[in-house]
């Protein structure tokens, strides 16, 4: 697929405005990769989601599920809990993120990690191995 340019009609294509606005948010990414494995509860989203405060998590997750990225089922009523699962919107962006991360990693100079978890090509320097 060849990105948009001057000459084509444009830098800055509606899909590309729209994907920035679901998913530009390093919480929704991060979210987004969290599920991917498969629905999670607030709690197990506040643990794999490192660094990130509940009304953080609570305001991305709701406008995930505005989005459409996300879809919440209530499984306890008092006090209302959820169960939270990727939407085929949401499977599609946790999709593209293996990319995303193996570009991230490139670039912050630190060894990818392969889908199953485990490093991908690991280096035999002696050093101290730093995961993402």
């Amino acid at each position: 697929m060849q990105l948009p340019t001057r000459e084509t009609g444009g830098v800055v294509t509606p899909g590309m405005r729209e994907a920035a606005e679901l998913a530009g948010d390093r919480w929704v990414l991060l979210l987004v990769a969290a599920l991917a494995d498969g629905p999670r509860r607030f709690g197990d989203l506040a643990a794999d989601v490192e660094g990130i405060a509940p009304n953080v998590l609570t305001d991305r997750l709701r406008r995930m599920e505005a989005r459409g990225l996300v879809t919440a089922a209530a499984y306890q009523q008092r006090p209302p809990r959820y169960v939270y699962e990727l939407s085929e919107s949401g499977r599609e962006l946790a999709d593209l993120l293996p990319a995303l991360a193996a570009w991230g990693a490139r670039t912050a100079g630190v060894t990818p990690v392969a889908a199953a978890g485990t490093p991908a090509d690991p280096p035999d320097d002696g050093e101290p191995l730093l995961w993402v």
